[in-house]
């Protein structure tokens, strides 16, 4: 029963649902790696952990971006009421795979996963978390927040444990946060004793850096790696921040490893793509949404474990639970539209932003996310005026400040940004932050004073 496919294998076999394997479980040992289990038209997608037998939805949970309201003194917390019901819709339809942070939602996220969680038997979920020590990386620091994670996810034991967002300084970076301290000696024995069930790391950096990380899986035995992947960052990534995620995926796919993905939409931008590239979609398949395509990009690879999606609002949930209920995999001429699609999406020059907020809270009260997200909208959907000659110029130019403004209150824009770069050492994709916000704030000025 063991099965060591290629992808075009993998999409001759799988054309109209998933590998099969049966009852794969009770054949003995297997691979390290991910085979697909097809449980008929209308249910979940679940691939198969070969490694440990475990039976992930291939649709998961990113729990960094739900929604957050204002408690009686005015400060930001998570709306645990939103997640319930969020959690309660995603488990009813077959989400099985749940991944979050100390360090998401200004740290609030783990605690209101583990209140949603533990109502449903703990064997019924998956639990994915991270060590992200990032700020203190002393063995005292990094410790506690391994064990304040059991405490406020409410169990004993973790499914899936991440060093958080490795690459960023290559090995010696990581060095510093998991080997100097003995944490990577620590976390070892946690999961020969079975409170880390399986181990892995996020990785965000360049292909050197990725090429010198892997080496450490003849010392560590990794038993996953989470990337961030799409149709877009596939063979478009900048390859100075990032690296193309067709290399990721050969080098663990080559290694057996299985593998979970960050952000299938790119922080959003691909459910959200510009007009003339939404049309070519619509046309191929008026009734299927955007992000559908961005989703079955991803889950047509037969290593992919789990696709992550922060799903916000329940629509998102509803729209992915769609396209992972009933799972169609690409076949070769669709992925071939796909790279048509990524072409044509390079030639926008948005910011990478992912939005996932590592860089705030913003000492100077600056809504960095926003700003970004806003800028990345107009620039999409083709909104952006560029010369006082251009047609409808002052009808553009109205429109982008007024939708500056209501996107971002006056005193969070980026004219506020003194570019004491705070921000930058906790962006996963490397962006010059406060070169960026001065860049958008000079734009918006030459704007307001008509001088474009």
């Amino acid at each position: 029963m063991e099965k060591n496919i290629t992808r075009r294998d993998f999409l001759k076999v799988t054309g109209a649902g998933a590998l099969a394997v049966g009852a794969a479980a009770a054949c003995g040992p297997k691979k390290a790696g991910v085979s697909a289990l097809q449980t008929g038209d209308g249910e979940m997608e679940y691939r198969i952990n070969n490694k440990n037998g475990d039976k992930v939805s291939l649709l998961g949970y990113g729990c960094m971006r739900w929604q957050m309201k204002k408690d009686e003194n005015g400060r930001d917390i998570i709306d645990q009421d939103s997640v319930n019901a969020l959690v309660d819709k995603a488990m009813a339809g077959g989400v099985n795979y749940y991944d979050t942070s100390p360090a998401y939602l200004q740290g609030q996220s783990e605690k209101a996963a583990g209140i949603a969680l533990s109502r449903y038997p703990r064997n019924s979920y998956y639990i994915a978390t991270k060590l992200s020590n990032f700020g203190d990386a002393s063995p005292a620091a990094s410790q506690q927040m391994y064990h304040d994670s059991f405490n406020q996810l409410q169990t004993d034991y973790f499914d899936y444990y991440l060093m958080h967002s490795i690459g960023r300084g290559g090995v010696r970076a990581f060095r510093q946060r998991y080997v100097e301290n003995g944490m990577m000696d620590f976390l070892l024995k946690e999961r020969e004793a079975g409170r880390i069930r399986q181990m892995g790391f996020s990785f965000h950096g360049s292909q050197p850096e990725f090429d010198e990380l892997l080496k450490t899986h003849e010392q560590y035995h990794w038993d996953f790696v989470q990337i961030e992947m799409n149709y877009m960052d596939w063979r478009h990534a900048d390859g100075i921040r990032n690296v193309n995620a067709e290399y990721l995926y050969e080098q663990l796919d080559r290694l057996e490893l299985p593998i979970t993905v960050m952000e299938p939409l790119l922080g959003g931008r691909l459910g959200n793509v510009p007009q003339n590239v939404a049309a070519k979609f619509k046309e191929r398949d008026p009734d299927a949404s955007i992000a559908s395509w961005a989703f079955r990009f991803v889950g047509s690879h037969p290593r992919i474990l789990t696709a992550l999606s922060g799903m916000t609002y329940m629509e998102h949930l509803e729209d992915n639970l769609k396209t992972f209920r009933g799972f169609h995999p690409m076949d070769e001429e669709e992925l071939a539209f796909m790279e048509e699609m990524a072409v044509l999406m390079a030639e926008y020059p948005t910011i990478n932003c992912t939005n996932c907020k590592y860089c705030m809270p913003c000492p100077y009260g600056i809504n960095i996310p926003e700003i970004f997200a806003h800028y990345n909208k107009c620039v999409g959907e083709g909104n952006v005026p560029q010369s006082s000659e251009q047609k409808n110029y002052r009808k553009l130019r109205k429109a982008f400040l007024t939708s500056y403004d209501k996107a971002v209150p006056t005193l969070r824009q980026a004219s506020h940004c003194i570019g004491c770069e705070q921000c930058m050492a906790h962006c996963p994709q490397s962006i010059r932050i406060p070169n960026e916000l001065h860049r958008i704030d000079r734009y918006i000025e030459k704007l307001k004073q008509n001088k474009l």
